[in-house]
């Protein structure tokens, strides 16, 4: 625990200080009263004893007003609780992934863990982890089909980013492949962000047949807006299918449509590099070098939380000063003294009235 404005301690002798320095209140003394009577002024002298008598309870009451000054005090310096240090990155990189959900993303030609999975769903798996490695950059996520589409916003926070891929289903934006759209719509988006480093990963595993804009034109109109774009090229060389319920097996190459000289036009014409993906264990390695090409900056820079505690003294003080005065104001003494009163004035009323 720490205090924000610890010099608020140095007021804690400030009342012994005012009561050392200011001279005693003077005592009052007890004049008569007099009181309207029925045909002349009649005077009332004042009942023996009648000042108030000390409390009993004037040490206890001392200390609870002690305590609530202090109390008070504590509060004003504001008592904090700090909480570990969270690191916060100085910068990172405006990063782009561009996902082809085509139709021939469903091709069930990837092994992962075992088990066959479609060129999508491995995608997912491997761009998620992906992700999980990126903290501090500002991720946004395009897919295209037929046409291009934002579907996440450049943004910090990653894991909307990875739930909505993980959401992506095979021909969301049609069955084709516009790779110019998407690098046109990637461009829309990052051109807007910090120059220091705009990104884009685009990964497709086919060729543009759709879209407004061919992809090499689309890439220059990219560099000039200082976008690097990496290029992925996703699919196995070979795949074995079963014809006539398994009697018959053919094997075929599932990435035919694969334009490859493309993708590295697009990456060397912007700065960036392509890489050819196979296998799960080929896409992890992809994604694993270019972590290493755009690296996270080191953090440096420090936030620690911190919850205020100022209130429970405050509290406190209050509690404490209203117990002192109901000490005061209902001591024995007071009690005894007040119905003493209240006897004597219903006395003195009856008198009255007899008189009259």
């Amino acid at each position: 625990m720490e205090f924000a404005w610890p010099l608020c301690f140095l007021l804690l002798p400030l009342p012994w200080l005012v009561w050392k320095k200011l001279p005693p209140a003077p005592e009052s003394k007890q004049t008569p009263i007099y009181l309207p009577g029925a045909s002349q002024w009649q005077q009332t002298q004042p009942i023996a004893g009648d000042t108030v008598p000390q409390s009993d309870n004037t040490k206890l009451i001392a200390a609870f007003l002690i305590l609530s000054w202090i109390l008070l005090v504590t509060a004003m310096a504001r008592p904090q609780w700090i909480g570990e240090p969270i690191a916060l990155p100085t910068e990172g990189h405006d990063l782009l992934l561009a996902v082809d959900l085509s139709g021939s993303m469903d091709i069930e030609d990837m092994v992962y863990q075992n088990k066959r999975m479609n060129r999508l769903n491995t995608v997912k798996v491997v761009v998620r982890d992906f992700l999980q490695e990126r903290k501090g950059d500002r991720i946004g996520l395009v897919v295209f089909g037929d046409a291009a589409f934002i579907h996440t916003p450049i943004t910090r926070d990653l894991d909307s980013v990875s739930k909505l891929l993980m959401e992506a289903q095979v021909e969301m934006a049609g069955p084709s492949t516009a790779i110019g759209d998407a690098i046109i719509k990637s461009t829309d988006v990052l051109r807007n962000q910090p120059e220091e480093a705009r990104i884009m990963i685009l990964l497709t595993d086919g060729a543009n047949t759709a879209g407004e804009i061919q992809p090499i034109p689309a890439a220059n109109i990219a560099a000039k807006n200082g976008i690097k774009i990496y290029t992925i090229g996703i699919g196995a060389d070979s795949m074995t299918q079963s014809n006539f319920f398994g009697m018959f097996n053919n094997t075929v190459n599932p990435s035919k449509d694969l334009d490859e000289e493309t993708l590295k036009t697009i990456a060397e014409n912007t700065g960036g590099l392509y890489f050819r993906a196979k296998n799960p264990e080929q896409l992890q390695s992809i994604y694993a070098r270019i972590n290493e090409l755009e690296p996270i900056d080191q953090d440096d820079q420090f936030i620690h939380p911190t919850t205020e505690w100022f209130y429970w003294p405050l509290g406190l003080s209050l509690m404490t000063y209203l117990a002192s005065y109901l000490l005061k104001f209902f001591s024995i003494n007071g009690l005894l003294f007040r119905m003493r009163n209240t006897i004597a004035s219903a006395t003195q009323n009856s008198i009255n009235k007899g008189v009259k």
